[in-house]
């Protein structure tokens, strides 16, 4: 079955940067972004070395959860002929299964694309496995990647906004996603739920 979120209109009006992208273009010195100092930059969570490494880094600098926030950092892990896992800001949350993604060096090398959509795919809306906007096929791509969750840019166990706390816990997050989506329509999570 294709899926075109365009059809669902969540590209016809991009939110926009959340930070000047230009300025983190003229900083990366070889001319190609990556996504660590990307995602460094546009949400300020200071971590470095390898996107895999970013997740148990947090531990004890940063919140971490699995309910998406914008401005939060999704990490990704090694999947495939990924070897060093994926890290991307999150840009606007759409529902209970669908953000937008800003982010560097995945459909293309090097280059950043901007309020792209990524879909929760997993069994149980806990946001483990994603699917990811490939621009190449202007689709989402087939690959379900494995998530670790959610880094958020506050210091351990600080209260977020309306969703509780930034918790390990998966559990706790799952219900409250499965309380959000009970609460309203979520025409993308009922696609995602029947077609994957």
């Amino acid at each position: 079955m294709a899926f075109s979120l365009a059809a669902w209109g969540l590209f016809t009006a991009p939110a926009g940067a959340r930070a000047d992208i230009s300025e983190v273009r003229e900083r990366a010195s070889s001319g190609l972004l990556e996504c660590v100092p990307f995602a460094r930059e546009v949400s300020g969570i200071r971590l470095s070395g390898d996107a895999h490494t970013w997740w148990t880094q947090a531990k004890g600098r940063y919140a971490r959860g699995h309910t998406p926030r914008v401005g939060a950092v999704m990490a990704i892990r090694p999947h495939g002929n990924s070897h060093n896992g994926h890290v991307a800001m999150v840009s606007e949350v759409i529902d209970s299964r669908t953000v937008l993604l800003t982010h560097a060096n995945w459909s293309y090398p090097g280059k950043v694309e901007r309020d792209v959509a990524a879909l929760d795919v997993s069994p149980n809306g806990d946001w483990s496995e994603v699917r990811i906007w490939y621009g190449p096929s202007q689709t989402l791509g087939a690959a379900h990647w494995p998530v670790d969750g959610f880094i958020y840019n506050a210091a351990p166990h600080t209260q977020l906004a309306r969703t509780g706390t930034a918790s390990a816990n998966r559990s706790e997050d799952t219900r409250t996603i499965r309380a959000a989506s009970s609460s309203r329509s979520d025409p993308i999570g009922t696609i995602i739920a029947g077609a994957f």
